[in-house]
């Protein structure tokens, strides 16, 4: 989980930092220095889109659009590894639980086991008892 994490921490970094200085050169006049871009990049990656600062050009745009893409894709994947991480936690803890209730079962097997025999060596004492008188 926590190399997950890291590396989705990475790599929105990279696309943060890398669009902020994309979208500053290739649209720079709307945005005035690299600051804002990495604003509008952080804004965009997470969905959260202020508005106050947008793409003008059409490149700018793409990259907008890749940006978003990626930001939903984070989430995505942040999504599936909390969820396999509850799943797997569950899983363990049913398999742990099926061990103790085969545990449980062996031992009132082997107990009852115990039982007979101990009633077959009870009855071949008698039959042997028998065959004496």
């Amino acid at each position: 989980i926590r190399a997950a994490a890291g590396v989705i921490v990475t790599a929105t970094t990279l696309v943060v930092i890398g669009a902020g200085v994309l979208i500053r050169v290739l649209d720079s006049h709307e945005y005035s220095n690299i600051w804002v871009g990495m604003w509008w990049a952080l804004q965009t990656v997470t969905t959260v889109g202020y508005g106050d600062v947008t793409p003008r050009q059409p490149i700018g745009r793409a990259v907008g659009a890749f940006v978003m893409l990626e930001g939903i894709a984070f989430l995505a994947i942040l999504t599936a590894v909390i969820t396999s991480t509850f799943v797997a936690r569950a899983e363990q803890e049913r398999q742990l639980a099926d061990q103790a209730d085969d545990a449980a079962l062996e031992a009132r097997l082997e107990s009852r086991l115990d039982e007979i025999d101990g009633r077959f060596d009870t009855l071949e004492g008698m039959i042997r008892d028998l065959g004496r008188s």
